[in-house]
């Protein structure tokens, strides 16, 4: 059984979200190509609204309310669509477009001390992404509960974790190996990275039996998913590229 009975380390694909009952018919119901086409729309988005913050950046503007702003739009969106499900498209899109304000500063950042930096992490990303569907796709990796458990405790440590490190940082406390190039940081920056990249194979399994059988409207829950996982596994490459890069 996995952790807490949950199917998936994605808070976006649970039972809470997902309850519409199963039908026969498929008329009017979730398409795999449905979701493709929505996520890449999204994903869209999200490079738009990092391209504009990015742009600003480089223009002299002072970008730190912009970044911290996105994630906590992005917390919004998200406890929004707790309550209003029925919100799920422009809660999505605004998600989206706050996530975008995140990764376009957080990348800027990078890439001001670390020349295309962020494009390479982007490259590994889309790699990973591809990688990832192909080994589910062909049952090179089989999604099995006790694969579940393991990804959804490692996935959930990691998550207490950087909780801790942002509430003892408001008392000027700070846990070093999650900034620094340690090899002890380096290490642990690896191993969260790869649980991000495994936290795919739960999303792509969670969306395959789903495909057929819950309303059209879910396609937009399936997109949010894929964003929370995508954006994260980004960041976490970006992170480790930069401690790599500044250790070497």
């Amino acid at each position: 059984m996995s952790l807490f009975g949950l199917s998936t380390s994605n808070p976006a694909f649970t039972d809470y979200f997902w309850n519409n009952p199963e039908s026969k018919r498929t008329q009017g119901k979730m398409t795999l190509r449905g979701v493709v086409l929505k996520t890449i729309f999204c994903l869209m988005i999200v490079c738009l609204s990092a391209s504009v913050i990015w742009k600003l950046y480089f223009d002299g503007v002072h970008i730190k309310w912009f970044t911290t702003g996105g994630i906590i739009a992005a917390i919004i969106c998200s406890i929004l669509l707790s309550y209003k499900r029925e919100w799920v498209i422009p809660l999505t899109i605004l998600y989206a477009i706050a996530k975008g304000l995140f990764v376009g500063g957080f990348s800027a950042y990078v890439h001001k001390s670390i020349p295309y930096l962020p494009f390479q992490a982007v490259i590994v990303t889309i790699a990973t992404f591809l990688v990832m569907l192909l080994l589910y796709l062909s049952k090179i990796i089989i999604v099995t509960q006790k694969l579940k458990s393991v990804i959804i405790t490692a996935t959930t440590v990691i998550f207490v974790i950087y909780l801790t490190s942002f509430i003892l940082s408001f008392f000027g406390i700070r846990i070093s190996f999650l900034w620094d190039t340690s090899w002890f940081a380096i290490i642990f920056n690896i191993v969260v990275a790869i649980f991000a990249s495994l936290s795919l194979l739960l999303d792509f399994d969670y969306i395959d039996h789903r495909i057929g059988k819950v309303k059209k409207s879910y396609e937009w829950f399936a997109t949010w998913g894929l964003l929370v996982t995508i954006i994260w596994l980004y960041v976490e490459v970006l992170r480790l590229l930069k401690k790599l890069a500044i250790r070497f």
